[in-house]
């Protein structure tokens, strides 16, 4: 049987998220905040669970590889993150399984595609935050496989558009794999949208009468590639994010939305919007791709 991707889902990683859900794998607890995402996070569940995943497959700004596209290639890794700027609110124990075989069907189609293409086999690697939190609030069970793929740092050595061809080709290559694989996977893109942000913190973190956009422009951008996904207009958010990344200095231009909707051969009906909010000034929004919803 034929593989096929059922949903993408920008799936942004703010630690705070998981302080405020207070999940018993977290050291630190909160008493509340950013209810909006964690709130549009549990309707986005919901969507996935009834689509009956496979694997689950996320691409993470923060795995940064500056040689070529890495996938994890050992299946259990168990151990604590801890986020570099935030250990106060993220110190989170983990245990995971990957699906080894995708991940290495992947390393194969990235390769065909003329990418580099690397295989993590070190058991004791250490699993990047953004990969985890994004893993958590989608699927706080765990009981999905997982494959994960780093963020090569092409946007950032090179330009925007050599970074956004490069994830065209992975989306591609990625989506090869999951057809030959026979599962039904969801793609999560784990990223922010404008990610200009304080560099304070109010001194109870949880404080939402501080949160807010860093400022009105910033909002602005994130407001038009809302309303592009919305209307079902992939191709002119992909034409339009080279000048988002920088005048909003976007945490997509990492790559994982291009390489996501690149996968899902650039989806032509509306995303559906679960919720849109700020954490530490940034935006953030849980967006989801669902094809079954659109027939």
């Amino acid at each position: 049987m034929k593989g096929k991707i059922v949903a993408g889902v920008l799936a942004p990683h703010p630690p705070h998220l998981v302080y405020g859900e207070n999940p018993p794998q977290n050291e630190p607890k909160s008493e509340c905040g950013w209810e909006n995402l964690r709130w549009a996070y549990e309707r986005c569940r919901k969507n996935i669970k009834k689509l009956k995943p496979d694997v689950l497959l996320v691409h993470s700004p923060h795995w940064m590889t500056v040689v070529g596209h890495h996938v994890l290639g050992v299946e259990k890794f168990k151990g604590l993150s801890v986020d570099p700027i935030f250990p106060h609110l993220f110190r989170y124990a983990y245990d995971l399984t990957v699906d080894v075989n995708l991940s290495l069907k992947i390393a194969e189609e990235i390769t065909k595609e003329g990418l580099l293409s690397k295989v993590m086999k070190n058991p004791d690697f250490r699993i990047d935050y953004g990969t985890i939190i994004s893993l958590h609030l989608i699927n706080p069970d765990w009981d999905i496989p997982i494959v994960s793929i780093s963020s090569n740092n092409s946007p950032y050595y090179f330009s925007n558009e050599v970074g956004q061809e490069q994830m065209m080709k992975l989306g591609q290559a990625t989506k090869r794999a999951i057809e030959a694989s026979g599962k039904r996977a969801v793609l999560l893109a784990s990223n922010s949208l404008s990610h200009r942000h304080f560099t304070w913190e109010a001194d109870i973190p949880e404080d939402m009468s501080k949160e807010h956009i860093y400022n009105h422009g910033q909002y602005l951008w994130d407001m038009k590639m809302l309303d592009l996904m919305k209307a079902g207009k992939a191709k002119e958010l992909l034409a339009v994010m080279p000048e988002f990344f920088d005048m909003a200095l976007a945490e997509i231009k990492a790559g994982a939305l291009t390489w996501m909707l690149s996968a899902m051969d650039v989806p032509d009906y509306p995303a559906i919007v679960h919720g849109y909010g700020s954490v530490i000034g940034t935006g953030n929004a849980v967006v989801e791709w669902n094809p079954e919803a659109n027939q």
